[in-house]
């Protein structure tokens, strides 16, 4: 079903198991827990909190086969959410802010469709992120993601700022918070599943991604959200989230060097 707002389409969240390709590899099956209003974009979902202006989280789901064909280009059409009832944030409430739109599904991981591509620049997708931890630690850890991916095959991720602790500070006519700190939350699927989470402070940062490497479990204690309810039964559930084991989730060494002695400097 496709509903037509402000002359963008917006398709309704496809049904697992059709054969629309979306489905299997982009959305998950059971969304977390919510203290905000759901929005469903074909490639991803979200809850959006207008007190933050921005989501509590983003869901969705990658295969490592959409990374396997060609890629379209980043399109940079930063823009309102015209699905977010109350408004999202606007483009210009970052403007001369001196932080970055920084993307919580980012473009790198929906860059195998013009579409999902585009979605990924809704501002309610935006959170304000200081430039060298958006593109230092918060981008290695995407990029390690994808990496991720393509190692287990199959990953649901969530990410979210962490709007538990008191915002830094606020900006735009629109009063955006500016988080202390962002979470993500990885649970892979499979025979063998494994869940990881990590928490950053909303700072540059030299540490390695081993020393953000956290339980489920304390991600959902930190932010109050309950993420991947369902997916499994209940004591595999709890299995997986109270316990990592890092040698599973290999990083790699020579993105961190590189973050360390360039990223965190541009």
């Amino acid at each position: 079903m496709i509903f037509r707002v402000l002359d963008v389409e917006v398709f309704d969240m496809p049904q697992v198991g059709t054969d629309n390709p979306s489905d299997s590899r982009t959305l998950m099956t059971n969304l977390p827990s919510s203290n905000g209003e759901v929005v469903h974009h074909k490639f991803y979902s979200l809850s959006y909190r207008e007190e933050f202006e921005q989501p509590e989280w983003v869901a969705y789901r990658l295969t490592s086969q959409i990374f396997s064909g060609k890629h379209v280009k980043r399109d940079d059409n930063f823009r309102s959410d015209p699905l977010v009832s109350t408004k999202s944030a606007s483009k210009y409430d970052y403007k001369r802010s001196g932080y970055d739109r920084g993307h919580l599904v980012p473009a790198g991981d929906m860059n195998f469709d013009k579409l999902a591509m585009s979605e990924t620049f809704f501002m309610s997708n935006m959170s304000p992120q200081i430039h060298n931890f958006n593109g230092g630690a918060w981008r290695e850890l995407e990029e390690q993601t994808r990496d991720w991916v393509r190692d287990f095959k199959t990953i649901n991720i969530v990410s979210g700022p962490i709007l538990t602790e008191k915002p830094i500070d606020y900006i735009g006519d629109n009063d955006v918070a500016v988080p202390a700190g962002y979470y993500k939350v990885l649970m892979t699927e499979g025979r063998t599943p494994r869940a990881i989470g990590f928490i950053m402070k909303h700072e540059t940062s030299d540490q390695h991604l081993r020393e953000f490497m956290v339980t489920v479990d304390e991600v959902e204690t930190l932010t109050g959200i309950d993420f991947f309810k369902g997916i499994l039964d209940e004591k595999e559930e709890d299995r997986l989230e109270s316990y990592i084991d890092k040698k599973a989730w290999k990083v790699n060494d020579k993105r961190y060097k590189m973050r360390k002695e360039k990223w965190n400097y541009n």
